[in-house]
């Protein structure tokens, strides 16, 4: 069953002494583009998750969130740095000896300053961290892709409906086709009755440029091709390999082969029949744009 590349996955558990988050979310696009916003210290997961989820996702713009919180406090420690610290002590005496202030400088406003008390890590194994982190990517994944099915399941019904409104469409072409040849020769049968007068008509002439009109009219082969695009498109939908490529190859053929028939057509009846035809396509090619 097709899939679409709309859909949202998300899971939380704790693994290690760590609180792991993982959200992902994908929407349409021509190829596979890949963003991933992780903490500084864990800039490493990005390709490895990018690398993972290429395994299961082809086309669509994939957005990945990732939070790591530590439960145990051994891992996480303050550092001063004594060099900044020493510089913002000696910078305030100085203010304070200039402007004739207080030179009372207490420990909590020399913290004040971001760069003297520097939060720090343990080192992480990348390894280690991407075990952990893996299986809830995993079932984050998991929860994306059935959101994807589902979407893709609605999808398929409604693309179906479409393609087989374009058949009922063919079917009226193809029965009135014929009625263009008959109703053009009655034209020029009357047409030559008027301006001979009641004189012999030469009914090899009617004959010969009834074949000329048909033969130039004829949009068989255009209905042959357009109905073997659809029954293909219909098979492909069955897929369960990505196909919106293939899929999107093929409206560009319905769609040629609808605006062959429309060209050829001198009948207003047809006319209306392929603009209601060029419609469905186009109501196709515009959701198909949402098919892995």
């Amino acid at each position: 069953m097709i899939q679409s590349m709309t859909g949202f996955g998300r899971y939380e558990e704790t693994v290690n002494g760590r609180r792991i988050l993982v959200e992902i979310k994908s929407v349409n696009h021509r190829f596979f583009e890949f963003s991933c916003r992780v903490g500084r210290d864990y800039g490493f997961l990005e390709e490895k998750l990018k690398t993972f989820l290429q395994q299961y996702l082809t086309r669509g713009k994939v957005d990945v969130y990732v939070s790591i919180a530590s439960l145990e406090s051994s891992s996480v420690g303050v550092q001063i740095n004594h060099a900044a610290a020493a510089g913002y002590v000696a910078a305030l005496r100085e203010l304070s000896k200039t402007y004739g202030l207080s030179d009372v400088i207490t420990p909590g406003e020399v913290a004040r300053f971001g760069d003297v008390c520097v939060l720090c890590r343990e080192p992480e194994d990348e390894n280690v961290l991407w075990d952990a982190v893996r299986p809830v990517a995993e079932k984050a994944l998991q929860a994306l892709l059935s959101m994807r099915a589902a979407e893709g399941e609605k999808l398929s019904v409604s693309l179906q409906g479409h393609a087989r409104r374009i058949l009922e469409l063919v079917e009226k072409v193809e029965a009135r086709s014929p009625e263009t040849v008959r109703a053009y020769e009655e034209r020029l049968r009357a047409k030559l009755e008027e301006v001979l007068e009641g004189q012999n008509i030469d009914e090899s002439r009617i004959v010969t440029e009834a074949a000329i009109f048909a033969d130039k009219v004829a949009v068989e082969e255009e209905t042959v091709r357009l109905r073997s695009h659809v029954a293909q498109f219909l098979e492909m939908l069955k897929e369960t390999q990505p196909v919106g490529r293939k899929l999107d190859f093929l409206i560009q053929e319905m769609n040629r082969e609808a605006n062959t028939i429309g060209s050829k057509c001198m009948d207003s009846q047809i006319a209306y029949v392929v603009v209601d035809m060029k419609a469905e396509i186009e109501k196709l090619r515009e959701q198909i744009q949402n098919i892995e």
